[in-house]
């Protein structure tokens, strides 16, 4: 029996190819639900699986917006760039969460990193794409489960 759950999604995605990617991979890695904060979702040529038809999507205008909706006792984990991130090989993802990517060209603010139980920072020293970052995010948590 499945315990806990979890959603990702994007935070002023700049490149919807690469949303409807992580969209994709999402669905296929079993996540619970999927989000957008400040940019609406259209159809993505990349997302061939039509993701949404299959697990929510939701769409919030805002952080403010966002964390109004947060469910209970879910705390929001943050993928970025940080000098106050946990390596991903050292992370325990909780039973419950919501993964928060940046766009590529800009991350997560500060004010909103503050914010997040957690920031988790993936090997490397470049930024990834978004796409790439959220799989890997999620097959770590399903690897170490």
């Amino acid at each position: 029996m499945k315990r806990g759950y979890f959603g990702i999604g994007v935070f002023h995605g700049k490149n919807e190819q690469n949303i409807g990617t992580l969209w994709r991979s999402a669905n296929i890695m079993g996540a619970d639900f999927i989000f957008t904060i400040g940019k609406r979702y259209t159809r993505q040529c990349s997302d061939t699986m039509k993701t949404p038809r299959h697990i929510p999507l939701f769409n919030f205008e805002s952080w403010d917006d966002f964390v109004n909706h947060i469910p209970y006792d879910c705390p929001v984990v943050a993928v970025e760039l940080d000098e106050d991130s946990i390596p991903i090989k050292r992370y325990v993802h909780p039973e419950r969460c919501i993964y928060l990517l940046g766009a590529e060209d800009t991350g997560i603010p500060k004010k909103i990193l503050d914010k997040c139980r957690d920031i988790v920072q993936l090997p490397g020293d470049f930024c990834m794409n978004v796409s790439v970052a959220g799989s890997i995010v999620m097959y770590d948590r399903i690897n170490k489960q």
